[in-house]
C-alpha cells in the first residue's frame, strides 16, 4: 500500500529553481531516504511535504488524500498534514520537562487530559525514555534529547514520520548507534519514514530506499545495495562509496569490455556508459575491491607506496604512478616501496566525460 505520493513537484525561490519536477511513492511500513550533496533539494523537498515550504506545481498525497495540488490550489498547513516531524535542532522547550515537551502538540489540540498522559506515557516508554519524564532538556544527553524529539513526532500516531538530518548533532560514535537504534525503532513499530542526510553510511543502514538528489532532480532511486553496487551514472557511481577515480583515454570497446590507458599505464574496465574509442573517460573503483597483490599479471599497475594509515579494522594505503594518485585498504602494515596492485575488470566502472 502507497502512504505517500509526490508527483512533478516543482519549487522555485524567486527566479531560483530549486526542485525541478520531483516524483517518488513511500509505501507503507517503508523508510526512504533523500540523499545528496548540499544544494541538492533534499531538505527544500522534506519541507515541502511537512507544509513548512510552498511547491510551485505537482501534487503530494498522502493516503490518496491531496496535501498539496497545483493544479488544483490545494495547500493544507502544516497541522492539518497529520505527519511526525522531527528536526535537526530537536527544537524542545527548554523550560518544559521531557513529558511536557511530548504532549504540547497534544494540549494544543485540546485532547484530554487523560489521554495525553496515556499517549505520552506509551510514547516515552516505546523509546526508553519513561524514567526521565520529570527531567528539563538540559539534563539530558544529545541522544536523550534526540529520542524525545522521536517521542513527540510519534505520539500523534503520524501515518509518516518525516526526519531532517536526525542524527547529526551527535558525535560519530554516538551515531553510529544511534542509526542502529532508530532502524529498530522504525522496523518495530512498522513506521513509513521519509529521511533527509548527507550521510550515504547512515542512508544505506536506515532505509529501505535511497532517493539520490542532484540540482533538484533524483539522479538514481533503488535499494541502498543497487544504488552502491550498481550505479547508473558518474555520479552516483562517485557519490557512494570511497572511491579511486581515473581519468584516462579509451584505447578499445568490445561490448561491455573497455580498455583504458593512462600515462604509463592501461587497464581493462566495464562500460557503465556510451564509449568510443580515443574519447575520454573516467574510471572508478571502490577502494575495498583494490588489491595488493604479489606480481605482475592482468589489470594490474606498479605503483610507489608513499604511505600505511592505520584505520583500527584495517590498513589504508596511499599509492602513486606517475601523476596517478590512488588509494586501497589492506589487513597488515606495509612499508614504503614499490608494489603490484590489481584493479579487477569487473569492479572498474568506465563512464564517459564530456
Amino acid at each position: 500500500m502507497t502512504k505517500l505520493i509526490v508527483e512533478d513537484l516543482h519549487l522555485s525561490y524567486d527566479a531560483t529553481e530549486i526542485l525541478k519536477g520531483v516524483s517518488f511513492h513511500l509505501k507503507a511500513g517503508e523508510v526512504v531516504s533523500l540523499l545528496g550533496a548540499s544544494g541538492s533539494g533534499k531538505t527544500t523537498l522534506l519541507r515541502a511535504v511537512a507544509g513548512l515550504e510552498q511547491p510551485s506545481s505537482g501534487q503530494i498525497l498522502l493516503d490518496g488524500k491531496a496535501l498539496y495540488d497545483g493544479a488544483k490550489d490545494i495547500n493544507l498547513p502544516v497541522e492539518q498534514r497529520s505527519l511526525g516531524l522531527v528536526f535537526q535542532s530537536y527544537a524542545l522547550w527548554p523550560h518544559r520537562t521531557v513529558f511536557d515537551n511530548v504532549g504540547y502538540g497534544l494540549s494544543l489540540r485540546k485532547v484530554p487530559q487523560a489521554e495525553i498522559k496515556q499517549r505520552v506515557q506509551k510514547a516515552l516508554d516505546q523509546l526508553d525514555l519513561g524514567h526521565l519524564a520529570e527531567r528539563f532538556p538540559f539534563q539530558l544527553s544529545g541522544g536523550q534529547q534526540q529520542r524525545v524529539a522521536i517521542a513527540r513526532a510519534l505520539v500523534y500516531n503520524p501515518p509518516v514520520i518525516l526526519l531532517d538530518e536526525p542524527l547529526s548533532n551527535l558525535d560519530a560514535k554516538l551515531r553510529e548507534e544511534a542509526r542502529a537504534w532508530l532502524r529498530e525503532l522504525i522496523v518495530s513499530l512498522n513506521l513509513s519514514a521519509l529521511c533527509v542526510t548527507h550521510d550515504q553510511t547512515e542512508a544505506m543502514a536506515m532505509s529501505d530506499r535511497i532517493l539520490l538528489l542532484k540540482n533538484g532532480k533524483i539522479e538514481q532511486e533503488g535499494t541502498p545495495a543497487e544504488l552502491y553496487a550498481a550505479p547508473k551514472s558518474l555520479y552516483t557511481a562517485e557519490f557512494m562509496g570511497s572511491n579511486n577515480k581515473l581519468s584516462a583515454k579509451v584505447v578499445s570497446v568490445e561490448g561491455e569490455q573497455v580498455k583504458l590507458a593512462g600515462d604509463g599505464w592501461e587497464l581493462n574496465g566495464l562500460a557503465r556508459d556510451w564509449l568510443t574509442a580515443g574519447n575520454d573517460a573516467q574510471a572508478v573503483i571502490r577502494l575495498e575491491r583494490v588489491r595488493v597483490v604479489d606480481g605482475p599479471g592482468d589489470n594490474r599497475i606498479k605503483a610507489k607506496l608513499i604511505t600505511a594509515m592505520y584505520l583500527g579494522d584495517r590498513w589504508e594505503y596511499l599509492f602513486h604512478q606517475g601523476g596517478l594518485r590512488f588509494r586501497a585498504y589492506g589487513g597488515e602494515p606495509r612499508d614504503a616501496g614499490d608494489y603490484w596492485v590489481e584493479f579487477p575488470a569487473n569492479d572498474c566502472w568506465v563512464f564517459a566525460t564530456a
